[in-house]
């Protein structure tokens, strides 16, 4: 991957070795766990097949009436001579210069999110996160947060390799912004605060995944026609990454059954099929997985 070429953004903040804090209060409000707390989670999660940052989320959440909140921690920016720190703002600078140029096209500004390293644990406005729940997003600060030994983890346990196959991650979770600017995630929380379902096969929860995978299809279809960016074999390192993570595959492994009512985030089948699809088109409007009867 020609991954030097990409502007590297300014957005990056690091976290490291400030630990993230642990037990009281969230930032939000919500309950923040201890790290033996956000291992049961995250064992029970894998046990019933669901998404751990979505239980955790949820559990947060049951304490949202306190006014309560500590001060946000505050990191420093990201030193580019770190050749780690270096790819993840090259990254993110390239699916700036896509989206804003998507947003351009319809009259619309593009407000770029920040992406937070950190190791351990970190503090955000969904509340307490422990590096075990992999990358995520929070839509309440609008931020990605990354502990980069996923990278190594993406290779050894998923056996996902390849500087491409990170970037998709990246720009998955870049698509969760997205998803944040234009309403969807606003949508799919008031369905869930409603009591409505959201998990399980073709649920709402699976179908904001596949669009966020989608969307990553759509940056890497840019980054190869603006900047001739991708080199043989990087597609398949992205596809290969997208299947590696689909529900069905993560709950066979963990507990060796697969729970259809339980996927959160999509099939590994689903997960390539919609990566592709954006990027073979590079159109956002491929992306529309909630209209659609097949996933």
């Amino acid at each position: 991957m020609r991954w030097d070429r990409a502007r590297r953004s300014d957005q990056v903040e690091d976290r490291r070795g400030l630990g993230g804090g642990s037990g009281g209060r969230g930032p939000g409000g919500g309950i923040r766990f201890s790290l033996t707390g956000i291992v049961i989670v995250v064992i029970l999660s894998f046990v019933m097949g669901k998404n751990p940052l979505e239980m955790l989320a949820l559990l947060g959440d049951s304490g949202s009436q306190s006014t309560s909140a500590p001060a946000p921690e505050r990191g420093q920016p990201a030193d580019r001579s770190d050749p780690t720190i270096d790819f993840v703002s090259a990254i993110l600078g390239d699916t700036e210069d896509t989206w804003s140029q998507i947003f351009s096209a319809s009259g619309e500004r593009y407000p770029p999110a920040k992406l937070v390293v950190f190791e351990g644990g970190v503090t955000t406005a969904c509340g307490y996160a422990s590096s075990a729940v992999g990358p995520f997003y929070c839509p309440g600060d609008k931020q990605v947060y990354l502990d980069l030994q996923f990278f190594r983890e993406l290779e050894q346990r998923f056996s996902a390799a390849g500087d491409f196959a990170q970037a998709y991650v990246i720009a998955h979770e870049i698509g969760h912004h997205i998803q944040t600017l234009t309403g969807v995630s606003a949508k799919v929380n008031a369905a869930r605060q409603r009591g409505q379902k959201v998990e399980g096969d073709g649920g709402l929860l699976v179908r904001q995944e596949l669009q966020a995978d989608c969307y990553a299809g759509v940056w890497a279809h840019s980054a190869r026609q603006r900047l001739d960016m991708l080199e043989p074999g990087d597609l398949e390192e992205a596809l290969n990454a997208a299947s590696a993570i689909g529900d069905d595959r993560l709950q066979q492994q963990a507990q060796g059954r697969v729970v259809p009512d339980a996927f959160s985030h999509g099939t590994s089948a689903q997960r390539v099929r919609w990566f592709r699809l954006g990027f073979d088109q590079g159109d956002v409007g491929a992306c529309d997985t909630f209209a659609t009867a097949r996933l």
